[in-house]
Protein backbone atom coordinates (compact mmCIF):
# COMPACT_ATOMS: atom_id res chain seq x y z
CA UNK A 1 0.00 0.00 0.00
CA UNK A 2 3.02 2.26 1.29
CA UNK A 3 4.56 1.72 -1.97
CA UNK A 4 1.36 2.45 -4.46
CA UNK A 5 1.10 5.53 -2.27
CA UNK A 6 4.70 6.95 -3.14
CA UNK A 7 4.35 5.66 -6.73
CA UNK A 8 1.07 7.48 -7.43
CA UNK A 9 2.95 10.64 -6.24
CA UNK A 10 5.94 10.61 -7.98
CA UNK A 11 3.23 10.32 -11.04
CA UNK A 12 1.23 12.73 -10.23
CA UNK A 13 4.42 15.30 -9.51
CA UNK A 14 5.44 14.17 -12.67
CA UNK A 15 2.74 15.00 -14.75
CA UNK A 16 2.12 18.33 -12.68
CA UNK A 17 5.68 19.42 -13.80
CA UNK A 18 4.70 18.34 -17.84
CA UNK A 19 7.93 15.92 -17.77
CA UNK A 20 7.51 12.01 -19.32
CA UNK A 21 9.23 8.99 -17.81
CA UNK A 22 11.39 9.18 -19.82
CA UNK A 23 12.79 12.79 -19.24
CA UNK A 24 12.32 11.90 -15.38
CA UNK A 25 14.28 8.91 -15.39
CA UNK A 26 17.16 10.25 -17.95
CA UNK A 27 17.37 13.61 -14.91
CA UNK A 28 16.77 11.07 -11.89
CA UNK A 29 19.78 8.88 -13.26
CA UNK A 30 17.24 5.56 -13.46
CA UNK A 31 16.04 3.89 -15.61
CA UNK A 32 12.79 3.97 -17.73
CA UNK A 33 11.42 0.36 -16.75
CA UNK A 34 12.69 0.90 -12.69
CA UNK A 35 10.68 4.30 -12.79
CA UNK A 36 8.01 2.88 -14.11
CA UNK A 37 7.66 -0.37 -11.76
CA UNK A 38 8.23 2.47 -8.55
CA UNK A 39 4.88 4.05 -10.18
CA UNK A 40 2.91 1.44 -10.53
CA UNK A 41 3.98 0.08 -6.99
CA UNK A 42 6.03 -3.00 -8.15
CA UNK A 43 9.49 -1.35 -6.98
CA UNK A 44 10.84 0.07 -3.01
CA UNK A 45 12.84 3.00 -4.62
CA UNK A 46 15.39 3.97 -1.40
CA UNK A 47 15.93 6.85 0.27
CA UNK A 48 18.93 8.21 -2.04
CA UNK A 49 16.50 7.05 -5.29
CA UNK A 50 13.80 9.25 -3.85
CA UNK A 51 16.53 11.69 -3.60
CA UNK A 52 17.44 11.86 -6.83
CA UNK A 53 13.84 11.82 -7.86
CA UNK A 54 13.18 14.59 -5.96
CA UNK A 55 15.77 16.93 -7.51
CA UNK A 56 14.55 15.58 -10.98
CA UNK A 57 11.24 17.40 -10.20
CA UNK A 58 12.25 20.18 -8.07
CA UNK A 59 9.85 19.08 -5.20
CA UNK A 60 10.76 18.11 -1.51
CA UNK A 61 12.76 15.26 -1.27
CA UNK A 62 11.01 14.98 2.71
CA UNK A 63 7.47 14.72 1.26
CA UNK A 64 8.98 12.34 -0.83
CA UNK A 65 10.27 10.19 1.98
CA UNK A 66 6.89 10.81 3.81
CA UNK A 67 4.68 9.20 1.30
CA UNK A 68 7.26 6.07 0.90
CA UNK A 69 7.40 6.14 5.16
CA UNK A 70 10.19 6.63 5.27
CA UNK A 71 9.51 9.83 7.66
CA UNK A 72 6.71 10.64 9.84
CA UNK A 73 4.85 13.44 8.73
CA UNK A 74 6.10 16.43 10.60
CA UNK A 75 3.36 17.62 12.74
CA UNK A 76 4.42 18.77 16.78
CA UNK A 77 8.35 19.62 16.06
CA UNK A 78 7.91 22.35 13.47
CA UNK A 79 10.66 24.15 14.79
CA UNK A 80 13.50 21.48 14.76
CA UNK A 81 12.50 20.48 11.47
CA UNK A 82 11.92 23.73 10.34
CA UNK A 83 15.90 24.34 11.24
CA UNK A 84 16.60 21.11 9.89
CA UNK A 85 15.38 21.40 6.32
CA UNK A 86 16.00 25.64 6.22
CA UNK A 87 19.64 24.85 6.72
CA UNK A 88 21.26 25.42 3.59
CA UNK A 89 24.29 24.29 4.06
CA UNK A 90 23.34 20.67 4.73
CA UNK A 91 22.62 18.41 1.58
CA UNK A 92 19.27 16.45 1.06
CA UNK A 93 20.66 13.55 2.14
CA UNK A 94 21.96 14.72 5.53
CA UNK A 95 18.62 16.72 6.29
CA UNK A 96 17.06 13.46 5.71
CA UNK A 97 19.24 11.50 8.17
CA UNK A 98 19.07 14.22 10.98
CA UNK A 99 15.47 13.97 10.63
CA UNK A 100 15.55 10.20 11.34
CA UNK A 101 18.01 10.24 13.77
CA UNK A 102 16.20 12.93 15.64
CA UNK A 103 12.86 10.59 15.06
CA UNK A 104 14.44 7.83 16.27
CA UNK A 105 15.39 9.50 20.23
CA UNK A 106 11.48 10.76 20.39
CA UNK A 107 10.35 7.65 19.83
CA UNK A 108 13.15 6.02 22.38
CA UNK A 109 12.22 8.85 24.78
CA UNK A 110 8.24 8.24 24.43
CA UNK A 111 8.52 4.65 24.94
CA UNK A 112 10.60 5.44 28.19
CA UNK A 113 7.93 7.93 29.34
CA UNK A 114 5.28 5.46 28.91
CA UNK A 115 3.79 6.93 26.07
CA UNK A 116 3.30 4.57 23.43
CA UNK A 117 5.65 5.69 20.26
CA UNK A 118 5.05 2.43 17.12
CA UNK A 119 7.52 2.12 15.57
CA UNK A 120 7.78 2.64 11.85
CA UNK A 121 9.54 -0.48 10.11
CA UNK A 122 10.02 1.75 6.93
CA UNK A 123 12.00 4.06 9.21
CA UNK A 124 14.71 1.01 11.20
CA UNK A 125 14.17 -0.86 7.52
CA UNK A 126 15.84 2.01 5.58
CA UNK A 127 18.27 3.42 8.38
CA UNK A 128 19.61 0.10 8.29
CA UNK A 129 20.10 -0.57 4.67
CA UNK A 130 20.52 2.95 2.96
CA UNK A 131 22.41 4.69 5.77
CA UNK A 132 25.99 3.66 5.78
Amino acid sequence: MVLRDVGDYIREQRHAAQVSLRQLAKAAGVSNPYLSQVERGLRKPSAEILQQIAKALRISAEQLYVQAGILDERVGDATVVAAILGDTVLTERQKQVLLEIYESFRRENEARSGTHAEPDPHTEENSNADHR
